[in-house]
């Protein structure tokens, strides 16, 4: 989340068009009033006024085969119309799609490919941050947005506080409002008649590995041409590796990201056995797995009758 008393600045890309950099360069120093949530001082707007001339700009100066992989070039809809038509999320994953065909179709890693690609990759980073902006001190429903922390720390859930103030969360009009900030309605540390929530501490106890395996999974989400886990072991990586090539979900997914980290966790799927599945895979057998892992055969039986089937790799 971007600190508002600290604006946190907008990646861009090395090699990216000078014309797009210094438009969001522009963009960063003048978003600090703007939010999504804002009706006065919209962030589309900013978008608009700055990002547009200068996407349309630099997509006046490359070759036709390029205009087809950023989002509405040559259709005569402007970048801000289309993030405003599909939302934030879609627009970057249809970014996302976007460059991987140019990747998979045009890439020849000429100078221009790779200012093109660069360029890309800044619109998408552009994008994201622009669905992380939190609103200056508008009131919603009465809530006060700065309080609002969006997904519960525990998991993909919205936090109830978040969930009530978008009009999605219900309560009892005669209930006292104390609606958490940090948590959901499963995870919240205790329930409404004040004993202390179980899913709350065996959630609490396991956050650092929450977040380990949140982690592991943007970094593989976000680039799935190759191992980018950084497990520091080779055959999680690959683990985290195929297991992404069998889903569909983007970077920009991240209550389905926390969600897979969440059961990842709950399941007790650890990295033992990632490795187990990873070397069945390659073809070994249960003792030639516990050879190679230095373990008892029965503990790798054990591991593959305990792991969930949405976590086991397709056969090649």
């Amino acid at each position: 989340m971007i600190d508002m008393k600290k604006q946190s600045t907008i990646a861009i890309w090395k090699g990216c068009d000078a014309t797009v950099s210094e438009a969001i360069e522009q963009f960063g120093n003048r978003w600090s009033a703007y939010s999504t949530a804002s009706k006065r001082y919209p962030i589309a707007r900013l978008v608009e006024e700055l990002i547009d001339p200068a996407v349309a700009a630099y997509t006046e100066g490359i070759p036709a085969r390029y205009r087809g992989h950023i989002p509405g070039a040559g259709t005569g809809v402007a970048f801000s119309a289309i993030m405003k038509l599909v939302g934030f999320p879609a627009m970057i994953r249809l970014q996302r799609q976007l460059l991987r065909a140019f990747v998979l179709t045009h890439d020849q890693q000429s100078k221009k490919d790779r200012c093109f690609i660069a360029t890309l990759e800044t619109l998408i980073e552009l994008v994201m941050a622009c669905q992380r902006k939190k609103p200056s001190s508008e009131d919603v429903g009465g809530l006060n947005n700065q309080r609002l922390k969006g997904f519960c720390r525990f998991c993909g859930s919205q936090a109830e506080l978040a969930s009530f103030a978008t009009g999605e969360g219900q309560r009892d009009p005669d209930e006292h409002l104390r609606l958490s900030n940090l948590y959901c309605t499963t995870h919240r540390p205790k329930t409404h008649d004040g004993s202390w929530n179980p899913a709350y501490r065996q959630a609490k106890r396991a956050v650092a590995q929450f977040d380990l395996e949140l982690a592991r999974l943007s970094r593989q989400c976000a680039i799935r041409a190759k191992p980018q886990a950084k497990s520091g072991d080779e055959l999680v990586d690959s683990y985290f590796f195929q297991y992404m090539l069998s889903l569909t979900v983007q970077v920009a997914d991240e209550p389905e990201l926390r969600n897979i980290a969440r059961l990842m966790v709950d399941t007790r799927f650890s990295d033992r056995k990632k490795q187990i599945l990873v070397l069945k895979k390659l073809g070994f057998n249960q003792s030639e797995i516990a050879r190679r892992l230095k373990i008892e055969r029965q503990a790798v039986s054990k591991a593959l009758c305990s792991i969930p089937d949405c976590f086991c790799l397709p056969r090649a």
